[in-house]
């Protein structure tokens, strides 16, 4: 078992936890003195689903047939890699995932329907547990079903950030919703509603922005179209699933490190941070899941101020708070599978990948000694519980017999990807049009190279069928990358299109197109120093160089997941589009690059930037970050019509 706090530790969280309304030290049990939390100064808020007597008599009902052990297992999720379903049935797990990398079988490239079978052996062992409400089953859907070979992906929320179109964003939650269902499961870790102001932040691709009102309009759209609206008969019906806002509360201020500490003021935070949250709870969110990140060295998993003083008391969430991987094990006197001060704090549920059998029986000694007291515990399992009926969890039978489940056709389908290609093109930003190079001809002999050209990874980014997103081409159906949406386009029309190695070309172009950008991360893998491009490897710039020099026209499209210091990249270039992480449909690229055969513009650029464009390898100022003006504003975005010319820039 962990340690137990101090005496007087253990005096103030008692405290902060009985009375919601004052202020309270921010770390409560577990981690000592912190920065007061003021709750009376956060916004108050109810929950848009009136309160239910019936199934709050329900749950009741529940919780008086339950013993210890069922309580404490509906507050453990167990991945898929390391749980079986006999597992679930044992000890009442409450819920599982698969997380970035786990798949059955341990192929993540399984057919969907293993991904049906699999979720039926689950929601039998659930059944067969006696707890009387069946298991829920995660999954990261960050940029559509990204874990399923053949789903619909959509550009990354930095993307999604430049386009400026909610409604938009809320169709794309609802095509994510309903083909996850496809494969059985009822809960998406999404949408991301950090406001990302330092983008050395390795997740800032899945920001959609510095500004924190898009991010409260995104987040309200993207959680309306998971979840459907609440009050109407498609809330949370047969074709949505839970959403899930993360990460509370403060990850996008960490200064650029993943699982770093936000030391803004409690004003910033609630002003800069939390208006996507009351968004999303506004729209009816059931799942909140909080932060590795700290404030001002708390970590988040164990602010009791925050965590049940705000969101819960001052925000009005009656849902289900869930840790994120492991994330409780950060606490003091913590560990991966002992950690009764995350509980006390508010969460509900803890995320426990592997340790969750150990964690289960450290659990159940922790509430027969009091440690998690009796009170605490019932709060927690009602809350998972109401999250539970509210999703109809109690009626609507084995996954495999749900409306939308084996209907694999729905994945990858053409009208589906028709809005993922729509998102691409809204999402592009032209920053530099020279002489208006842009738009091309498609009659025109085309040179396409550099090393994004043809890899649908690097256009699609992390969480893409692994974590990472490293996996080749082969593996996704129906994708199309940049050069073969190009060649297409060019083709049609009776052009010519040669997909070159570093630039080299066999025919003299008419003008080159140089695919270059980030290689695929994810999380803290993605964290970097500055903010200059490729700060170790100049080849791309290189090869923007050799083409200007040999007198071809160039147009860049980078890919990235945030802006980067690229100055020289721009000065070599003709054209500069920043393309973000657009996904596997790339001829969305080349709809907006090339005008129609008959020579009319087919589709203008209407992207803006989502975040502040930097001048130096610094960040630029942003809300509370310090720093340079940025060499493109937030909002910065240029169109055919606009002049694109743009002075030589400082490369030093």
């Amino acid at each position: 078992m962990g340690s137990r706090p101090g005496r007087w530790a253990h005096y103030c969280a008692t405290l902060c936890f009985v009375a919601l309304g004052s202020s309270c030290l921010g770390l409560g049990s577990a981690q000592g003195a912190a920065p007061q939390v003021h709750p009376q100064r956060w916004p108050r808020q109810q929950s848009p689903l009136a309160r239910n007597t019936d199934l709050e008599h329900r749950i009741d009902d529940l919780l008086a047939r339950m013993t210890p052990a069922q309580k404490v297992g509906q507050l453990i999720q167990a991945d898929i890699g390391s749980v079986k379903p006999v597992d679930v049935r044992k000890l009442a797990l409450g819920s599982v995932l698969n997380g970035g990398n786990s798949s059955p079988r341990d192929d993540k490239l399984v057919a969907p329907g293993e991904w049906l079978a699999l979720a039926d052996r689950f929601y039998d062992a659930s059944v067969a547990a006696g707890v009387g409400v069946p298991l829920l089953w995660g999954t990261d859907a960050v940029h559509g079903h990204n874990n399923i070979p053949g789903a619909t992906i959509f550009p990354h929320n930095i993307g999604l950030g430049a386009t400026r179109d909610a409604e938009l964003i809320r169709r794309i939650g609802e095509i994510t919703a309903l083909e996850v269902r496809v494969t059985g499961l009822d809960w998406a870790f999404s949408p991301t509603v950090a406001v990302a102001r330092d983008a050395r932040w390795g997740r800032t691709y899945e920001s959609y922005s510095e500004n924190p009102q898009l991010v409260r309009e995104y987040a309200a759209a993207m959680v309306t179209g998971l979840q459907g609206p609440p009050g109407t008969p498609q809330f949370l019906d047969a074709a949505h699933v839970l959403a899930t806002p993360k990460h509370f509360l403060g990850d996008g201020g960490t200064r650029g490190k993943d699982q770093g500490d936000n030391i803004s003021s409690e004003t910033a935070l609630r002003d800069l941070d939390a208006p996507g949250y009351l968004a999303a709870l506004g729209a009816g969110a059931q799942t909140v899941m909080a932060s590795y990140s700290s404030w001002h060295g708390a970590k988040m998993h164990g602010n009791r101020a925050l965590l049940t003083g705000v969101l819960k008391g001052r925000f009005g969430f009656d849902g289900l708070v869930i840790g994120d991987w492991n994330g409780h094990a950060q606490l003091p006197g913590c560990t991966a599978v002992s950690c009764a001060a995350a509980v006390n704090a508010g969460l509900d549920m803890l995320m426990a990948p592997d340790g969750w059998r150990d964690l289960q029986a450290n659990l159940l000694a922790q509430v027969a000694s009091g440690e998690i007291p009796a009170s605490r515990l019932d709060d927690a399992v009602r809350r998972v519980l109401r999250v539970k009926l509210r999703a109809g969890l109690d009626h609507e039978g084995r996954p495999s017999s749900r409306p939308f489940a084996g209907h694999y056709n729905l994945l990858g389908s053409a009208a589906h990807r028709a809005v993922a290609r729509q998102a691409v093109r809204e999402s592009l930003v032209l920053l530099k049009n020279r002489s208006h190079l842009l738009p091309l001809a498609p009659h025109s002999r085309v040179l396409v190279t550099g090393d994004g050209a043809d890899s649908i990874a690097k256009q699609s980014g992390g969480w893409t069928i692994n974590w990472q997103g490293t996996e080749p081409n082969q593996d996704f159906p129906h994708a199309e990358t940049i050069y073969a949406g190009i060649a297409r386009c060019v083709r049609a029309a009776h052009g010519s299109v040669e997909l070159g190695s570093n630039g080299e070309f066999h025919t003299r172009p008419d003008v080159a197109i140089v695919v270059f950008g980030e290689n695929p991360y994810a999380e803290y893998e993605g964290d970097v120093p500055t903010l200059e491009y490729s700060r170790d490897d100049k080849r791309d710039l290189a090869m923007l160089r050799r083409l200007r020099a040999a007198d071809v026209p160039v147009v860049a499209v980078f890919l990235s997941g945030r802006p980067l210091w690229v100055n020289a990249e721009l000065n070599a270039a003709d054209s500069f589009v920043a393309a973000w992480l657009p996904g596997p449909e790339g001829g969305g690229i080349a709809d907006v690059l090339f005008r129609g055969p008959d020579g009319a513009v087919r589709y203008d650029f209407r992207g803006k930037l989502p975040m502040s464009w930097p001048r130096s390898p610094k960040p630029p100022a942003v809300d509370d970050v310090a720093g340079e003006a940025p060499l493109f504003a937030f909002g910065y975005g240029l169109t055919y019509a606009d002049d694109g010319y743009l002075a030589k820039l400082p490369e030093r």
